[in-house]
């Protein structure tokens, strides 16, 4: 072994292991590794920085403004609205459709966006339906990654693949040659939910269903343990607070509380107004710790009430709701805290608590910063939420009415920009990077979306991690470790025949992917491949595809794929959910591999 493959080794596993454990962003971690070759000497700067002007990389982002274009007018929302309402509320009905339907949508468009879109009306359908979200959103998400598999544009792993091939002197794959293998994978996927995969979702307690069932949003006060931190007191006589604007009591300054309600004359004022003039004998509804209600009762200023169990219609009405409220995929929000962002002030909404991780989070909201897969319980004037619907930071769920699209007059424009992406490369007229590039600007020109929207439909993040770790590829053809694993992965599996060395690619990469990027696996794996492939004297597109699938198939871990963090927190889900519905899914997508892949691309 030479010292430039000991040290490649050295940066593979430094990298496998910051990507696993998400010590550091991926992207932070990609410019690392990128810095790391050219630090020693193992590629040229040029080399290192070619990844930022490779085709594949300038695909993954105008595939993104491509996605963001349908998205913001409307066509994926008008799509998955229609063929729900066409499901009815029968519950299998309902996943057959819907991974039906995410699936078609993610082979022309981001999956991440995909699942999105369809996430308010999923979760809206499921509540109708007196269905717990639980047995709809799982199927949701892998649809998306089964579609994402039909396409070359369907997801970042196929068009890693196609460029390596390019880099390595080979024809590339063409937009529809994954479709077999992805096609099948979908339609069989579906069946298998269908027959078996629902008796493995998780549902809700019977206590849970029972107060689904009495109406929109009734057990969100339980299952975010709200009644922990409502409080009712009384201003007394004598009181501070006396005479003074709500605004002016001090009671968030001083006391972290926040009044959540108010009861006056025998009514109920929720979400009162900042300017609201605090009397004798109000009645407040408070949320916050009940070391501070306390406090604030022995300062003179409130007389807290004997407990009284709270329940959502106490805080919601005609006009005032409360609704779960995600990051989109491409939020800015993220790391940042309510107070950042003046989320209260800017949206006249307040967030009551956040579902992080399974567990609800009551205490120092306004400091926390949020994180992707957040679920954020909100309370305020109906209307706002539409208002919030519009942002493309946010997605908001339930039954509170989102606003329509803003530019729904130009879905035929985009509809029809997709149309002229998608023909050229199907006839073999353009490559893909310059119909994608040519469509995504189509987008911009034709006003389906604007220039910031298109940079904030692009999720920098993945362009970073596949142009940092590009560089990996051709490190690892030019100090010889490709050909050294390849080695090893032939003699290790190859005398089995070609088909053990397919499920071999297939089970490592698929592996990776459910602790790590799926870009970064693909990017790891994909030299490998084709090294192994030319060992036994065979073109490297079959061990390829098998790497792109099994970089897809993100069902064993919710950390596999941004879908599946997506649907975690309203849907309720453990991380043993997701291997308990997904390891019959990812067999079955094994055994598709190695019936269809040879046919389609037999041994030579």
């Amino acid at each position: 072994m030479t010292t430039d493959i000991a040290l490649m080794l050295a940066i593979l596993a430094i990298s496998i292991l910051l990507f696993i454990t998400d010590w550091l962003r991926v992207d932070v971690v990609a410019i690392l590794v990128l810095l790391a070759l050219i630090l020693t000497g193992l590629i040229t700067p040029e080399e290192a920085f070619k990844g930022f002007s490779s085709p594949a990389v300038i695909t993954v982002w105008a595939i993104f403004i491509v996605s963001g274009g349908l998205f913001y007018t409307g066509v994926a929302n008008l799509l998955g609205d229609r063929l729900l309402k066409l499901a009815g509320t029968s519950a299998r009905r309902l996943v057959g459709v819907l991974m039906t339907a995410v699936g078609l949508m993610s082979g022309v468009m981001n999956n991440v966006g995909a699942t999105a879109v369809m996430m308010p009306a999923t979760v809206s359908m499921a509540r109708k339906a007196q269905i717990s979200a639980s047995k709809l959103l799982i199927p949701l998400a892998f649809g998306s990654l089964l579609g994402g598999m039909i396409t070359l544009i369907g997801t970042p792993p196929n068009i890693l693949v196609s460029d390596a091939l390019r880099m390595a002197g080979f024809e590339p794959f063409g937009l529809l040659d994954f479709a077999p293998v992805g096609l099948t994978v979908l339609v069989l996927g579906v069946i298998y939910m269908l027959v078996f995969g629902m008796r493995l979702l998780p549902d809700r307690t019977p206590s849970e269903l029972l107060a689904s069932a009495a109406g929109p949003d009734a057990d969100l006060v339980d299952l975010y343990r709200l009644g922990e931190r409502l409080f009712r007191a009384r201003i007394p006589a004598g009181s501070p607070l006396i005479g003074q604007h709500l605004a002016q009591s001090g009671l968030r300054e001083d006391f972290d509380l926040s009044v959540i309600a108010m009861e006056r004359w025998g009514g109920t004022r929720l979400v009162p107004d900042k300017d609201t003039i605090l009397r004798r004998g109000d009645v407040l509804l408070i949320e916050g710790m009940s070391d501070n209600v306390v406090w604030a009762g022995q300062a003179g200023r409130l007389d807290v009430q004997p407990e009284v169990g709270v329940h959502d219609k106490e805080l919601q009405s005609e006009v005032i709701g409360i609704a779960e409220v995600l990051l989109s995929p491409h939020s800015n929000q993220v790391g940042k805290t309510l107070t950042d962002i003046q989320f209260r002030e800017k949206y006249h909404l307040t967030v009551l608590a956040i579902l992080r991780d399974g567990r609800p989070q009551r205490t120092g909201l306004a400091d926390l910063p949020l994180r992707f897969g957040d679920t954020l319980l909100v309370q305020g004037p109906r209307h706002n939420f539409r208002i919030l619907g519009r942002e493309a930071d946010y997605v908001v769920l339930g039954d509170v009415e989102s606003a329509p699209p803003l530019r729904t007059r130009k879905a035929p424009v985009a509809i029809g920009i997709l149309v002229v992406m998608l023909v050229p490369v199907v006839a073999g007229w353009l490559p893909i990077t310059a119909a994608a590039l040519l469509a995504g600007i189509l987008m911009v020109l034709t006003g389906c979306l604007t220039m910031d929207e298109a940079y904030q439909s692009i999720e920098w993040k993945a362009v970073f991690l596949v142009a940092g770790t590009l560089p990996l590829g051709i490190a690892m053809e030019k100090t010889g470790t490709a050909d050294l694993l390849a080695a090893l992965m032939v003699n290790a599996v190859g005398g089995l025949g070609p088909m053990a060395l397919l499920a071999g690619f297939y089970i490592l990469t698929n592996l990776l992917t459910q602790f790590m990027s799926n870009a970064a696996s693909t990017v790891l794996i994909a030299p490998i491949a084709i090294e192994s492939a030319l060992r036994i004297g065979s073109e490297p597109y079959a061990l390829l595809m098998a790497v792109a699938v099994g970089a897809s198939a993100g069902f064993l871990t919710p950390v596999a794929h941004q879908s599946n963090v997506l649907v975690m927190g309203p849907g309720g889900y453990r991380f043993g959910d997701y291997f308990k519905v997904g390891l019959p899914l990812d067999v079955l997508t094994l055994i598709t591999v190695l019936v269809v892949v040879p046919l389609v691309w037999p041994w030579s």
